[in-house]
């Protein structure tokens, strides 16, 4: 299949440079990044390694992809929707892979009726030492599916094309829950270890713990609200599950912290917060991590 990975930071150079092994892949980047790939191909290095030289670009280009994956922080996939709208391409489908919910609507607004829009989950770590390396620091794995739920062929290509370049790949009915519980996961350990400055495994016992529980327990209630049945257990679980196995990895909104950026608090726990206000559902926890994150911003102008 032919590949474009939109949003190719760490994790957008992470999968592009795996499906690179087995596909034809354009990674659309920044120029540092982007002038590096050019000049002497993209390493992954870590817990998978590998060299590829797939195509790279600063700017959407036009042609003929079978599937688009949207790997942009959440508050960049309206502009990466018009991008792929303006550009003069024949598009299959488009996946996205960001954090948040409702990035699906905003891509299926934009895009061609005739371009499928498939939600997506993924648990792989990466993090980018440099320009033209990217580190894998955790094999995980990319659940996808339509966004709306059930059955599509286009989902089972895709799929099918991940594993043959080596990404761990299941296809779910169930994506409009999984999108939920991945939230869940988010509030539950993202923002925590952005404000405690410790890694994932911190969160397995003790007050970390005892903070991310509550915060996925809330995103699951409100989750209920909102007609999704997932539970409460199923919610601190995955959590658990996730922070199991990316132990020693510094999550994305951690790393977005020390690097002074702009976090995903609104797409996270802001989203959360406005179905909880909308359904009345009370979601302190969620609310006192927003409210810090949101007060770091400010202090430093990214807000």
């Amino acid at each position: 299949m032919e590949f474009l990975v939109v949003g190719a930071g760490s994790l957008g150079s992470l999968l592009g440079g795996l499906l690179a092994r087995d596909h034809d892949v354009t990674l659309v980047g920044r120029a540092p990044h982007v002038d590096a790939i050019r000049a002497s191909g993209l390493a992954v290095e870590g817990a998978i390694e590998t060299h590829v030289h797939p195509a790279a670009a600063t700017a959407v280009p036009d042609g003929r992809f079978d599937c688009a994956l949207v790997t942009t922080k959440a508050f960049d996939t309206g502009a990466a929707a018009r991008d792929l709208a303006d550009a003069n391409l024949d598009l299959g489908a488009a996946l996205s892979l960001s954090n948040g919910l409702g990035n699906e609507a905003v891509l299926a607004d934009a895009l061609a009726d005739d371009c499928e829009v498939l939600a997506g989950t993924c648990t792989y770590g990466a993090m980018s030492p440099g320009p033209g390396v990217v580190r894998c620091t955790g094999v995980g794995e990319v659940v996808l599916g339509p966004h709306e739920g059930g059955a599509s062929a286009t989902a089972d290509r895709v799929e099918a094309a991940f594993a043959d370049a080596g990404i761990e790949t299941t296809v779910a009915a169930d994506m409009p829950r999984r999108l939920w519980e991945k939230l869940a996961v988010n509030a539950g350990i993202n923002a925590p270890t952005a404000l405690a400055r410790v890694e994932n495994g911190a969160l397995l016992d003790g007050p970390g713990n005892d903070v991310a529980r509550r915060a996925a327990r809330e995103v699951a209630r409100v989750a209920r609200a909102e007609g999704v049945d997932l539970g409460d257990g199923a919610a601190t679980a995955a959590v658990e599950r996730v922070a199991a196995a990316t132990a020693a990895n510094t999550s994305s909104m951690q790393q977005d912290v020390l690097a002074g950026r702009r976090t995903e608090v609104d797409a996270i726990l802001g989203m959360a917060l406005d179905r909880a206000d909308a359904h009345g559902v009370a979601a302190p926890t969620l609310r006192t991590l927003a409210d810090l994150l949101c007060a770091w911003e400010r202090d430093r102008d990214l807000r």
